[in-house]
C-alpha cells in the first residue's frame, strides 16, 4: 500500500515540492498552501493522517507553524499532540524541536535542511538569486564593479566565482585560516572578516553570507555612499540595517532567496533529501 505524504505549510518551495512528489507518482495531500496553489488540498484532520508529514522550512516562526500561504494560524504546541508516534516528520531548520518532540511526545522529527547535499544544492539558487538582486539594486554592471563577499562557506564560494565570471573585481573575506588559504589559492583579493576596518571604501557591492553581526555602524560608515549591501544570511543576519538606514546606505535583507527566486530548484533539492532520508532508513520511496 502506497504511503501518503502530507505537505503542511511553508512557502512556494513546498508548493513545488508537492507537485514534484506527485510527478514522481507519490500519494500527496497538502494543507496551508492554498494561496500558492498547493495541489490536492485537504482539511488538516485528513492531512494529519498521512504516514509521512513534511513540515516547512523553517518549521516555525514565533511559536507558530510557518504558514505564509494561508490566512490560518496554527500554534505549533497545539499541533504536536495531534501527531502519532508512528509517523515520520521531516522539517527544515528544526533546531531544538528534534529532541524535544521525541522526549515530550514520542515523535520522530528529522531535519532535511541539515543534510550537506541539500545545503550545497541550496547554495546555487542563493548565489544566482543574489546576483539577480544585485543587478536590480545597482545602477551599474557587475562587470568592472568592485565586489566583496563576506564569508567563504558554500554560498560564498559559489558567489565569488560567479561574480568573477561576470567580470567583477572580487574580494572575499573569511576568518578561518583554511578558508583564507583557499581564497588566495583561487586568486581572489583576500581579507580577514575580523579586520575589515579601513578596507571597505573600495567596494561598489558588498554581499554578506555570515549569520552574525559583521557590518556594524562603524564599518558601514566606511563604505561608499553609493555602495549596495546585500545581507544573504539567515537570522539574525550580519548587517545592522537600522544603522545603514541612518547612514543613508542601501542595505537589503535577502534571506531565503531560493524560495523567492528558484522555488522549483529548491524544492527538487528538498525532495532529493527526503528520498535520501527514506533510503537510509530502509523505507520504500
Amino acid at each position: 500500500m502506497k504511503r501518503t505524504i502530507a505537505v503542511l505549510g511553508g512557502d512556494q518551495r513546498q508548493v513545488c515540492l508537492a507537485r514534484l512528489l506527485l510527478e514522481d507518482g507519490q500519494d500527496v495531500v497538502t494543507w496551508g498552501l492554498e494561496q500558492g496553489g498547493g495541489p490536492n488540498p485537504a482539511p488538516l484532520n485528513q492531512a494529519l493522517e498521512a504516514e509521512l508529514a513534511v513540515l516547512p522550512l523553517p518549521v516555525c516562526r514565533g511559536g507558530k507553524l510557518n504558514l505564509p500561504l494561508t490566512d490560518t494560524e496554527l500554534d505549533a504546541e497545539k499541533l504536536w499532540p495531534r501527531l502519532r508516534y508512528n509517523q515520520l516528520l521531516l522539517g527544515g531548520m528544526a533546531g531544538e524541536l528534534q529532541p524535544r518532540l521525541m522526549s515530550e511526545f514520542g515523535l520522530t522529527l528529522l531535519d532535511y535542511y541539515d543534510r550537506e547535499e541539500l545545503q550545497i544544492a541550496n547554495a546555487v539558487p542563493t548565489a544566482e538569486g543574489a546576483i539577480q538582486l544585485a543587478m536590480e539594486a545597482t545602477d551599474r554592471t557587475i562587470h568592472e564593479s568592485s565586489c566583496l563577499v563576506i564569508g567563504y562557506g558554500r554560498i560564498g564560494r559559489l558567489l565569488a566565482g560567479r561574480l568573477r565570471a561576470l567580470g567583477a573585481r572580487t574580494a572575499v573575506s573569511a576568518r578561518r585560516y583554511s578558508d583564507l588559504a583557499w581564497i588566495r589559492a583561487e586568486n581572489f583579493q583576500c581579507l580577514r572578516t575580523d579586520a575589515l576596518a579601513g578596507a571597505l571604501g573600495q567596494f561598489d557591492l558588498i554581499l554578506n553570507t555570515v549569520p552574525a553581526l559583521i557590518l556594524d555602524a562603524g564599518l558601514l560608515g566606511e563604505t561608499k555612499e553609493t555602495c549596495v549591501i546585500l545581507d544573504l544570511a539567515s537570522a539574525p543576519g550580519g548587517v545592522d540595517l537600522a544603522a545603514a538606514q541612518r547612514l543613508g546606505r542601501r542595505a537589503i535583507a535577502a534571506p531565503g532567496l531560493p524560495g523567492r527566486t528558484a522555488p522549483r530548484t529548491a524544492a527538487a533539492a528538498i525532495r532529493d533529501s527526503i528520498y535520501h532520508i527514506l533510503e537510509e532508513r530502509g523505507e520504500p520511496i
